[in-house]
């Protein structure tokens, strides 16, 4: 028995696939705006470790000749930052799992158990995303001075809750509802309570979502500055965004110190990023698509 062998005739024979115009001068875009986007955070990564007699006769994108350590030291010291690192590690570490905490807890509540007034609530919550808190800066102040929470810890964590606790509620909501009925009914009849359902069922199912929302929530808590400097006016409750534009009111000509103490302030926040980043966009996608 022979084996058959077929030859493909010479007009067959599939072309190389060409290269689509349209998704190279995507990528050429997508690079160049990566370049825009990095050129500001190499200028200051490098200007943080020249000396300053370096940044006045270098360009501003060359990397040190030789690394200038001591401006780290000299910004950590006479910007004191130890102090203010120790306030926003607090404020963030507080606010940030409590305000998850209560903003899973209220979208379970509102996508899962039969409220009277569930629609009226969920608008409600939708109006406290739209509202812009610098227009409530004044009457926030009036009210956490006469509540006697000027300078403290809690005074501007209860605005920091009220302002980051809807827009969370939002997307988790969204995503709650998009969660097959028959899982937690099953759990109901079983006889498991709402909080055993919560914590057992929708908690874990939520984790990318919640890491993404937790990226968001801790970043803009780090980088808060306008309500941190009506709230917080003893500089020893200072956060390191307030620390920072004193810093740069003492110490503007020092550029290598300055951009070190900037390097310093948005370190953390970058951390967390990217510890977290892999369930960023993977959570953002879940609580839009599903909502």
């Amino acid at each position: 028995m022979t084996a058959v062998t077929t030859t493909r005739p010479a007009d067959e024979i599939v072309p190389a696939k060409r290269r689509d115009p349209l998704l190279i001068a995507l990528w050429i875009t997508l690079v160049v705006i990566a370049l825009i986007w990095i050129a500001p955070f190499v200028f200051i990564f490098f200007t943080s470790l020249k000396s300053n007699a370096e940044v006045m006769s270098s360009s501003a994108f060359a990397p040190p000749a030789s690394v200038h350590w001591p401006n780290f030291e000299g910004a950590w010291r006479n910007g004191d930052f130890g102090r203010t690192l120790i306030n926003s590690t607090i404020i963030s570490f507080v606010k940030v799992p409590l305000g998850l905490l209560i903003s899973a807890m209220a979208a379970y509540a509102l996508a899962r158990i039969r409220l009277r007034w569930n629609k009226a609530l969920v608008l409600f919550v939708l109006f406290g995303t739209m509202i812009p808190f610098q227009v409530m800066l004044a009457p926030l102040f009036t009210l956490v001075n006469g509540l006697g929470l000027i300078d403290t810890y809690v005074g501007i964590i209860l605005p920091y809750l009220a302002f980051g606790v809807p827009y969370q509620v939002f997307i988790l909501q969204g995503f709650f509802r998009a969660v097959p009925k028959e899982l937690s009914e099953a759990a109901l009849i079983d006889g498991a309570s709402h909080i055993t359902v919560f914590r057992r069922i929708f908690l874990p199912i939520s984790l990318p979502v919640l890491a993404a929302l937790l990226i968001l929530d801790f970043v803009n808590t780090w980088n808060e500055f306008a309500m941190a400097l009506v709230i917080l006016q003893d500089s020893a409750m200072w956060t390191l965004p307030l620390g920072l534009m004193s810093f740069q009111g003492q110490f503007s000509s020092d550029y290598g110190q300055l951009n070190a103490a900037i390097v310093m302030t948005v370190l953390p926040a970058m951390i967390v990023y990217l510890i977290f980043q892999r369930y960023f966009v993977s959570g953002l996608t879940s609580g839009a698509l599903k909502g």
